[in-house]
């Protein structure tokens, strides 16, 4: 009689997980899942929740809005409390009016900006705090002329919507955008844009694209004759990403970037602890640690601190107020605290200017926290 009892208290306790693991953001989707199964074994190999091993059920979106919501709706219908999903900002609003009640939504992009108090989190700061912390790293450099070339789709819209908020802001007053361009993700060409951002006399090009798209930018700016310090989005911070386009990289590219990808000059002691630990669980299953992997490595250690605290029958709602609520968890990507950044945790103080640094095939941090030059 005591058997079943067992073998039911060992079940494992499973988490869905949409990620793009084909498609055009399969890049985001492999580095995820990589972050995955590093906090899955971090968290088993410290007991799990309340004795059960978790288990993280990953299934493929194909990087499609649609697939997500179909595949959303067989989790919900299973009264499941949480998931995790959308690397892709479509894809995150796709979901949320199937969260709208429950249950919680932890959304793998920081493009989307949940409502405060809702069901919707979403990962690292928001591109309205990572947009103006570069901004200021260039503007206090003496750098005043700026050239954007931006995607049409939902990536790109929200992030020229954080780029014109940040230029109004007062601190940058004096400087501006002397040339405004756009492009299309299947585009394979953008000779015409980087010519017209050669000839605006522009210091600076902000390129705000993820993944095979960057490349088409690269390749253009090169083709063109450009010479530009180049600043691109967090999500192109990628060991792949660099060594997929090492002929074609400028002289100097920037990137918002965080304490996982400059372990050695994080200052902060419990959030080098957190880096150190993410660092070593990756390296554990083969893996090179980066940026990637700390997307959906820290949301999946947050969702599991909930539930050990709250028990594996905690509700959506119940999950919610907890995350919440949550300050002074050490991340791979900095403090969080929830209650002074609602629905993410984190805001521009995790967000330092990190530099490519061809000679040691890393990065390197070249701000402080917040945006001040080093």
């Amino acid at each position: 009689m005591l058997l079943p009892t067992s073998g039911r208290a060992a079940d494992p306790y499973e988490i869905d997980v949409l990620l793009p693991l084909t498609g055009p953001a399969t890049f985001i989707g492999k580095g995820m899942a990589t972050g995955i199964a590093a906090a899955e074994a971090v968290v088993n190999k410290s007991g799990g929740i309340g004795g059960r091993p978790v288990k993280f059920v990953i299934q493929d979106d194909q990087s499609n809005p649609q697939i997500d919501v179909q595949l959303a709706n067989g989790i919900i219908a299973k009264k499941k409390p949480a998931f995790m999903a959308a690397a892709l900002v479509a894809q995150c609003n796709a979901l949320a009016p199937l969260a709208k009640d429950g249950p919680l939504l932890y959304c793998l992009t920081p493009g989307v900006h949940p409502a405060d108090g809702s069901y919707i989190f979403s990962i690292d700061p928001s591109t309205s705090d990572v947009i103006p912390v570069a901004i200021r790293y260039f503007r206090q450099r003496g750098l005043s002329r700026f050239a954007v070339i931006t995607s049409t789709d939902a990536t790109g819209q929200d992030a020229e919507r954080g780029i014109d908020t940040a230029f109004a802001l007062p601190e940058n007053k004096g400087i501006g955008i002397v040339d405004r361009e756009h492009f299309a993700t299947s585009d394979v060409t953008v000779s015409a844009q980087m010519a017209h951002v050669k000839a605006s006399n522009a210091q600076i090009l902000i390129a705000w694209s993820t993944g095979t798209p960057l490349g088409t930018l690269l390749r253009g700016a090169l083709e063109s004759g450009l010479d530009l310090p180049i600043l691109t989005t967090n999500g192109n911070l990628t060991y792949a990403q660099m060594t997929q386009y090492a002929q074609i990289l400028p002289k100097e590219l920037y990137f918002p970037g965080f304490a996982c990808v400059v372990p050695d000059q994080v200052t902060d002691r419990p959030v080098r602890q957190a880096v150190e630990a993410f660092g070593q669980a990756l390296t554990a299953d083969g893996v090179r640690p980066e940026y990637m992997a700390s997307t959906s490595y820290d949301p999946a250690l947050i969702l599991v601190g909930a539930l050990r605290k709250l028990g594996t029958n905690a509700s959506a709602a119940q999950l919610r107020a907890y995350i919440a609520g949550l300050r002074g968890f050490p991340g791979a990507t900095g403090m969080y605290d929830f209650r002074d950044a609602p629905q993410r945790g984190l805001g521009q103080g995790a967000v330092m200017v990190v530099r490519w640094d061809r000679p040691k095939t890393g990065w390197v941090a070249v701000s402080k926290p917040g945006g001040t030059p080093l």
